[in-house]
C-alpha cells in the first residue's frame, strides 16, 4: 500500500531576459517549483498531464505560437514555475558563433502535509495553548480565592426570608 499518490507530468521551463546589446550567451542559475491550484488524487497515478506542452503533430501556426503555448500552460491545474533571481548576459561574440544557452535548474523537494499531519499539528497547537492558559487561570484562581485577594462574606437565608406557598384547601 502506498502512502501517497504518483504524479507524472511533462512540464515546461520559460526564462526571458533581454538585452540591448548583442549577445554571446546567457547563464541563468534558478529553481523550478511546482504550483498546484486544487489537491491531487489521495491514491493511484495521474497522468493526465503526461503530455507534451506543444503539440507538435499540429499543422495550424498559432498552435507554435508562444503567447497560445504559455496560455494553455498557465490554465492547468498543476503547473512548474521557474525562478531565476538574475540571468547573466554576456556580450561580445564573432557572428559565426553560436549563440550559448546555459541554465542550472535546481529541484527543491516539496512536501505537502496530509490532513492527518495538518491535524496532528493542530492537536499539539492547541493543547499546548490549552495547558498554558489552564495554568495562568489556576494561579490565578489561587491568587483572588485561595488568599482571599477578593473580600468574600457567606450569608444563610433564613427560613422566614424565602417565600412561603399556602395550600388551599
Amino acid at each position: 500500500m502506498q502512502r501517497m499518490s504518483t504524479f507524472v507530468m511533462q512540464s515546461m521551463a520559460l526564462l526571458q531576459a533581454s538585452s540591448p546589446i548583442p549577445g554571446s550567451r546567457i547563464y541563468a542559475s534558478g529553481e523550478l517549483r511546482l504550483r498546484q491550484r486544487q489537491p491531487l488524487g489521495h491514491s493511484g497515478l495521474d497522468r493526465r498531464y503526461n503530455v507534451s506542452v506543444i503539440n507538435g503533430t499540429s499543422p495550424f501556426a498559432q498552435d507554435y505560437d508562444l503567447v497560445n503555448i504559455v496560455a494553455a500552460y498557465e490554465e492547468r491545474n498543476v503547473s512548474t514555475v521557474f525562478s531565476s533571481p538574475v540571468p547573466l548576459w554576456s556580450i561580445g561574440r564573432a557572428p559565426e558563433q553560436p549563440f550559448v544557452i546555459e541554465v542550472v535548474i535546481r529541484y527543491p523537494l516539496e512536501v505537502i502535509p496530509g490532513f492527518w499531519e495538518m491535524v496532528k499539528f493542530a492537536w499539539i497547537q492547541y493543547v499546548s495553548l490549552l495547558l498554558i492558559f489552564l495554568w495562568i487561570f489556576d494561579r490565578i484562581k489561587i491568587l483572588f480565592f485561595g488568599d482571599q485577594g477578593i473580600a468574600r462574606v457567606p450569608t444563610l437565608q433564613s427560613l422566614s426570608a424565602l417565600p412561603q406557598k399556602e395550600h388551599q384547601s
